[in-house]
């Protein structure tokens, strides 16, 4: 198979300009330490319709001829590939089709309707969605606009690549949250093309991960079940034309736990002050559960922002918890007055944040005269629980 050529990338570029944005590079100083040198942040989360999909499907929608734009386009997405989509049909004059899975996050489906498109939820998976959108322009005609497996899309994304190389002239790395492979395969023709030896790196969900045993096989594999809060790069087999890319021009494949993914989103939100979904931290996530890993100067694609709100709340907990930033306990104390506010102005001294109190005199392994305190606290670390805990037990009170 044909792979995309760097010219292929180039000709996208020059059709995308005016269209997307040249998204902004920033420089994550508290991840260089974990790696030895500078680590960038390429903030497609900012490119409209809140990821970088927008620049492979106007790249493959504009391809089409008047005659096949004049029918209509159809695409299947978690919601990502959807507003990309979605939008490229609006600013090019068709009429787009989407289908998205009965559990597509509510803001994700809202901004596709809003770009213009006819939105019909079908599925549990993506795969039962994609099925549904390939019957469907099989009976009406409309051209199916796939996710990431046509050498137009991947030229599309591989702008991004053309980007990175710009910005960052001196890269060595490259970090890309990689799903079904059309935005990886795209970097990596375009960079490998220009600077062979920067290592691309495609960065999996360790539940969401089908390129390892499809690389291992030969081919595209399936994978029988799924379980990732990432749901932009939950893919369960590769495309035969991103396949072909990813096996011929990418250096390696990592995978990532749900863990890392959250805190990856905190770190995100916290320190850089940027919104980031779960799929689009996989870069993030993999410098922080594999730290000296990579060679810098390294540059982690941020590949989209659009998170729903109840899910952010959701990941936000989950990363703080992950990383040793919440502790449970339970005190035995006196059971006299005072004892719970001895307790509560203790964690205080300590810098501890009670967000939760239970208190209960009914347990069948209270001494007489002892009632049980449960707490839930908010603390600055690992090393932090440990001091709180102590200090507690120091003051004469039994921590279970």
């Amino acid at each position: 198979m044909e792979l995309v050529d760097v010219e292929k990338v180039r000709a996208a570029r020059e059709l995308l300009e005016g269209v997307t944005r040249v998204t902004p590079m920033e420089h994550a100083r508290d991840l260089r330490k974990l790696h030895g040198g500078p680590v960038h942040l390429k903030c497609e989360n900012l490119q409209r319709t809140g990821s970088f999909k927008i620049r492979g499907a106007y790249t493959r929608i504009h391809g089409l001829s008047a005659e096949e734009r004049a029918r209509g386009v159809v695409a299947a997405s978690a919601g990502n590939h959807a507003q990309g989509v979605a939008l490229a049909s609006a600013l090019l004059g068709t009429k787009a089709t989407v289908f998205m899975p009965q559990r597509a996050p509510l803001p994700k489906l809202a901004a596709t309707r809003g770009y213009g498109a006819d939105v019909h939820l079908h599925g549990e998976v993506l795969e039962e969605t994609l099925a549904e959108a390939i019957a469907f322009g099989e009976r009406t005609g409309a051209v199916f606009i796939h996710p990431f497996d046509h050498v137009d899309i991947i030229a599309g994304q591989g702008t991004v690549g053309l980007e990175i190389l710009d910005q960052v002239p001196g890269v060595r790395t490259v970090l890309v949250s990689t799903g079904g492979g059309g935005l990886v395969g795209g970097v990596a023709s375009a960079v490998k093309a220009l600077r062979p030896d920067v290592r691309i790196i495609g960065v999996q969900a360790e539940e969401a991960a089908a390129y390892p045993p499809s690389l291992a096989a030969g081919a595209p594999v399936r994978l029988r079940e799924m379980h990732t809060m990432a749901d932009g790069i939950a893919v369960g087999e590769p495309g035969p034309v991103s396949y072909a890319h990813v096996a011929g021009l990418v250096d390696e494949i990592v995978t990532v736990t749900e863990e890392s993914l959250s805190r990856a989103v905190l770190l995100c939100l916290e320190r850089r002050k940027l919104v980031v979904e779960p799929a689009g931290a996989a870069g993030v996530a993999a410098l922080m559960q594999h730290p000296g890993a990579f060679a810098p100067p390294i540059v982690a694609i941020l590949s989209g922002g659009n998170v729903d709100p109840v899910l952010l709340l959701q990941i936000v907990r989950h990363g703080m918890t992950a990383g040793g930033r919440y502790l449970k306990l339970r005190l035995r104390v006196p059971d006299r007055p005072g004892s719970l506010a001895s307790v509560l102005s203790k964690v205080s001294e300590l810098g501890a944040n009670v967000l939760d109190v239970e208190h209960s005199r009914v347990s069948g392994s209270l001494a007489l005269g002892e009632v049980e305190i449960s707490l839930a606290l908010e603390t600055r670390g690992p090393s932090h629980c440990t001091e709180v805990a102590e200090a507690l037990q120091k003051a004469g009170w039994t921590v279970v």
